[in-house]
């Protein structure tokens, strides 16, 4: 079985459809499908209940599906960065589910495993509470929640082999795999696809039977979504100049550079 398809557009084509709900993988802009997002947002589909972390910021992300109006409803734990998501709810013009983050992660991971429901401690005594049902176990209330089985998961990872097995870079991990196990029908934007067997089988974060379709996208913008610089730190002129002249007089010696001088260089 393919489950290569040439474009983003493509990957979505016959699966994706006005009225269901999405769950969509990232933290931030950290580990989001950028290219899936953006061929969502061109499929003209409406009437979306979008699960996710949060909706990534202004104009980049799910940012763009604000926009465009594409989004009736979030289940999130984070409004956050993105000012049109907070002006839209405040206006009353989106639904919002606030949900802790933690249960929010537990709602798909226990979709994706069969589990219907779940008691947690999170949110009791709070409006999370309100409607839900509680119960005593050990001398200690627990409110049920539901789990989250969305239509379709989009998903990145950094490496799929043709198989879909999966493998994610870092914090990119997030909500990504708990989204791909949730879903109904998984899409997966990567940005390489190697041959079956070249991944390491304890290489592998996620097994490729919770994968359906698979679109290359090599070259991802990867935006900052804060970009926060250290204040330079301040130099030791006389240090500096010591070390200077002991590098100098090592390469004259045809000696490596000191490590702390690699360092120092990003090498």
């Amino acid at each position: 079985m393919n489950k290569i398809y040439p474009s983003a557009a493509e990957a979505l084509k016959g699966v994706v459809a006005d009225g269901q709900m999405l769950a969509v993988g990232g933290f931030g802009l950290c580990g989001i499908p950028e290219a899936l997002i953006e061929a969502l947002k061109d499929s003209k589909v409406q009437n979306l209940t979008v699960i996710s972390n949060n909706a990534g910021v202004d104009g980049f992300g799910l940012g763009k599906l604000l926009e465009t109006r594409q989004i009736t409803k979030m289940i999130a734990s984070y409004v956050g960065e993105n000012k049109e998501f907070e002006r839209q709810y405040l206006a009353g013009e989106l639904a919002l589910e606030f949900t802790p983050q933690g249960t929010l992660a537990e709602k798909l991971r226990a979709g994706g495993a069969g589990i219907p429901a779940f008691f947690t401690k999170t949110g009791v005594g709070t409006q999370v509470a309100e409607g839900k049902e509680l119960r005593e176990f050990d001398g200690e209330t627990y409110v049920m929640e539901r789990s989250l089985v969305p239509d379709v998961a989009l998903v990145k990872a950094d490496v799929a082999d043709k198989a879909g097995n999966l493998r994610f870079r870092l914090t990119a991990r997030n909500f990504n795999p708990a989204a791909a196990m949730a879903g109904k029908v998984c899409i997966v934007e990567v940005e390489k696809i190697v041959e079956v067997g070249e991944l390491a089988p304890d290489d592998i974060h996620l097994p490729g039977i919770y994968v359906h379709r698979l679109v290359l996208n090599s070259t991802p913008e990867k935006r900052i979504e804060k970009r926060t610089l250290s204040a330079s730190a301040p130099v030791d002129a006389v240090a500096a100049k010591v070390e200077a002249q002991a590098v100098i007089a090592q390469a004259a010696a045809g000696s490596d550079v000191p490590n702390t001088v690699k360092n120092s260089k990003g090498a």
